[in-house]
């Protein structure tokens, strides 16, 4: 079977290709820039020239395709081309999926995204699992939560760096998982007849508050955080306020992001009939004490080895040389 991966440079998609190559798929990437993707090549995947804000180049990169997995998404802070690429060129990709007769179709979207259809990236993402779902491909799309990558510029770096920590109201509870774990379990999926039409939650083993998760992070560094909490009246003032102007857009649609976490975004859902079917166990999922363990020691490690050479090369200065 022959793969094309989309968004193949991307957090979750770089991990896709490499559990795809491993488990010995034929993969191809749909990329904008092949200097960018140079490091898929080297894993042994095939680059494919293709960009879904121009269309035309859609249909070309199905040929010889077996399934898609689409790790493609628009960010909150790039929303000014987010209806050309997360809506028109989802629809021509799907039609273009069908016309090709592809055999399995692999979306991601966000977990109980129909709880907050007011924020337009994610009604985007519901009107494009709509579409897939009358579409009569084997779709598979799996609703996720947060990932544990996205955990470090959000909580760990801040508090190395003695920056502030931005937290709304402690309601939210996540459970946050490892982008790898997702890859495993959607390579897996690909053999599995009960994944066809099928919309599923691909979650981590345990939920977690913005103030847990900092206090872990505290513990594993031994450095306090400094945390700043934004009162929810003035998240939502800013939210509609920024409306109002071209030039705030991006910054209310990232607030809404904000508010919706702030507003009681549970990600809780059993796994285990889904494991089960991937003949996988709740111990085969990272968890998140590990995963930030493994970081702060790398971090620390590094910071260490840094100050050693700062060192040495201070002490091996010749005053002359001033």
């Amino acid at each position: 079977m022959t793969l094309l991966v989309i968004g193949s440079t991307g957090t979750l998609g770089r991990q896709v290709v490499r559990n795809a190559l491993n488990e010995g798929f034929q993969v191809k990437c749909l990329v904008r820039s092949f200097r960018k993707g140079a490091f898929l090549k080297e894993w042994g995947a095939e680059l494919i020239y293709g960009d879904l804000s121009i269309v035309e180049s859609i249909p070309l990169s199905l040929y010889g395709v077996s399934a898609i997995i689409d790790c493609s998404t628009s960010r909150a802070n790039d929303l000014y081309n987010i209806e050309l690429i997360e809506l028109k060129s989802k629809y021509i990709l799907i039609e273009s999926a069908i016309r090709a007769g592809i055999k399995r179709y692999i979306f991601f979207s966000i977990f109980n995204s129909f709880n907050y259809k007011d924020i337009p990236l994610i009604t985007l993402k519901i009107m494009i699992e709509y579409r897939l779902k009358i579409s009569g491909l084997n779709y598979t799309i799996f609703h996720l939560p947060g990932f544990f990558q996205g955990l470090i510029p959000q909580y760990a770096l801040p508090i190395l760096d003695k920056q502030f920590i931005w937290i709304t109201s402690e309601s939210s509870s996540i459970s946050y998982i490892n982008t790898q774990d997702v890859a495993k379990m959607t390579i897996h999926s690909l053999s599995i007849d009960q994944f066809n039409q099928s919309t599923l939650p691909l979650v981590g083993n345990k939920p977690w508050k913005s103030l847990n998760i900092i206090n872990l992070c505290e513990q594993i560094s031994g450095r306090r955080a400094i945390i700043n909490t934004i009162p929810v009246y003035l998240l939502n003032f800013l939210k509609n306020f920024t409306k109002f102007f071209q030039w705030t857009l991006n910054i209310s649609e990232r607030l809404a992001f904000i508010e919706m976490l702030s507003r009681g975004y549970n990600t809780n859902a059993q796994m285990k009939e889904i494991l089960y079917i991937l003949h996988m166990h709740e111990k085969d999922l990272e968890q998140l004490e590990v995963y930030l363990q493994e970081y702060f020691e790398r971090i620390m490690k590094k910071l260490k080895e840094l100050n050693y050479q700062t060192l040495s090369n201070e002490k091996n200065i010749n005053p002359i040389e001033f």
